[in-house]
């Protein structure tokens, strides 16, 4: 609404319930201001928004390379889990194949020791047999022993007998 005084005409604005009187002048700049806004403001805001939708575009690149990446390294993933599990196997077949190794090698030794004690058993049984032989060889030494004196007696008493025969002999 439009008021005239003798000085100045006014005009009315009413904003979401609220009146406001601006001056004409004031009123005409006013109405202009957003025609100037539109024509000076909207040129950069269409290159902002140009610019973001670029931006926009941009992370939609880099969210699909990165989708790529967490692909990738999914496989990657699955691909070492199957060579860890395959590595998995295979230490378990050389850690049997040590136990096999090593229950193998435990039975040997068994026998190993059967046998030393088997020889160690012959050899007690020789070393008693020899100590028995020695024993024996011992008294019969120690019955020679006894046999020598009275058997040098014995070739002394054939002599003189010999020499007594050849004096009886020759009277």
């Amino acid at each position: 609404m439009y008021r005239a005084s003798s000085q100045l005409v006014e005009v009315e604005v009413e904003v979401e319930g609220k009146v406001f009187i601006y001056p004409w002048d004031k009123y005409f700049i006013m109405e202009k201001i957003p025609g100037w806004i539109e024509r000076l403001l909207m040129p950069k805001l269409n290159e902002i928004t140009g610019e973001i939708k670029a931006i926009h575009t941009r992370i939609d690149a880099v969210h699909t390379r990165i989708d790529g990446v967490e692909k990738g390294v999914a496989s990657l993933r699955s691909e070492m889990m199957t060579k860890f599990d395959a590595v998995d196997v295979k230490f378990e077949a050389a850690a049997a194949k040590v136990e096999s190794l090593r229950n193998e090698m435990m039975s040997k030794f068994e026998a190993v020791d059967s046998k030393f004690e088997a020889v160690d058993d012959k050899i007690e049984g020789v070393e008693d047999k020899i100590e028995g032989s020695r024993m024996e060889v011992t008294s019969r030494f120690d019955s020679l022993e006894a046999r020598i004196p009275v058997m040098e007696k014995v070739a002394e008493l054939e002599v003189r007998l010999a020499e007594l025969e050849k004096k009886l002999a020759s009277a």
